[in-house]
């Protein structure tokens, strides 16, 4: 590999959400619900790992498609003010983006619109220089960044994937669950059926290490050759939970951290729930993602 690369290069997962303030989850039916402000964040799983990285002092480049839209604006001035390498690669579907219901109990429901972004043919080795000197990949599941995968494990490097609320059935995101060295996925998602899916990725695929992150209750922790570890959750005393969004990808970003410096699994999760619990005292999406000094002295 190359040196004077990214440490980590980030592929997809780049979006706008817009958060909507509500009392409560669900929302009651009425023709007008008055809320407060509603604001716009650079938002999405791939911002929120790349920006996680990028505040743990990880050198790390975020690469996605975007629009010629006032959402890719709003992207771009935040990575710009983060200090954080992007490149956008401007298709005619527009950029992604979503709109958060946030409860006063910090919880959420998401509507997703992602678009149906298409990488053209032109630009389908766009990753290919980045590639080429990155230790590591981290790859959203956006179907454009199957290529680039495949590409990643042909070339030795270790690869990574967030598979959000799989169910554990849906076959569009097999090969990024069988292709991943590190797979997280949502215990919620997969429900009763954890242990067997777990097994089926290691069985099938490449991954060492899968995470069943659970929200408020933590992690489950599975190397391949042991049994799993509970994580717990953790609080952090004068920082209450606000608002959710963004706390899995701070978990997951801060997971890969430690994992990239040399620790075990257990100890990685470790430092994802603390990076967690302080993404959720923050409103807003990947607003305030932990640096490396306050993320060790709360360790």
């Amino acid at each position: 590999m190359t040196t004077g690369g990214p440490e980590v290069l980030v592929l997809g997962g780049v979006g706008v959400d817009t958060i909507v303030r509500v009392p409560a989850l669900p929302v009651p039916l009425a023709d007008t619900v008055h809320v407060a402000p509603m604001l716009r964040y650079a938002g999405h799983s791939g911002s929120g790992w790349a920006l996680g990285l990028h505040a743990l002092g990880v050198q790390t480049h975020l690469l996605d498609l975007v629009g010629d839209d006032l959402e890719a604006m709003v992207i771009r001035e935040r990575f710009v003010a983060a200090g954080l390498p992007f490149t956008g690669i401007v298709v005619a579907e527009g950029t992604k983006r979503s709109v958060n219901l946030v409860a006063d109990d910090g919880y959420r429901m998401s509507f997703h619109d992602g678009r149906g972004q298409r990488l053209h043919d032109a630009d389908a080795g766009c990753h290919r220089p980045l590639l080429a000197v990155a230790r590591h990949v981290h790859v959203t599941i956006n179907d454009w960044t199957r290529l680039a995968m495949r590409e990643a494990v042909a070339a030795g490097r270790s690869v990574s994937t967030d598979l959000n609320d799989w169910d554990g059935r849906n076959p569009y995101h097999e090969e990024f669950a069988y292709a991943a060295d590190l797979v997280l996925l949502s215990a919620v998602g997969v429900g009763d059926r954890l242990a067997e899916v777990v097994g089926r990725i290691f069985a099938r695929g490449r991954a060492g290490v899968v995470v069943a992150t659970a929200g408020a209750s933590g992690a489950l922790v599975h190397g391949r050759d042991g049994i799993p570890v509970e994580v717990s959750a953790v609080g952090i005393p004068g920082r209450p939970v606000v608002d959710s969004n963004g706390a899995g990808d701070a978990f997951g970003a801060a997971f890969l951290a430690a994992w990239l410096h040399g620790c075990d699994h257990v100890q990685a999760a470790r430092w994802g729930v603390v990076a967690g619990a302080w993404a959720c005292g923050t409103a807003g999406t990947h607003a305030d993602p932990i640096d490396l000094p306050t993320l060790r002295s709360l360790l």
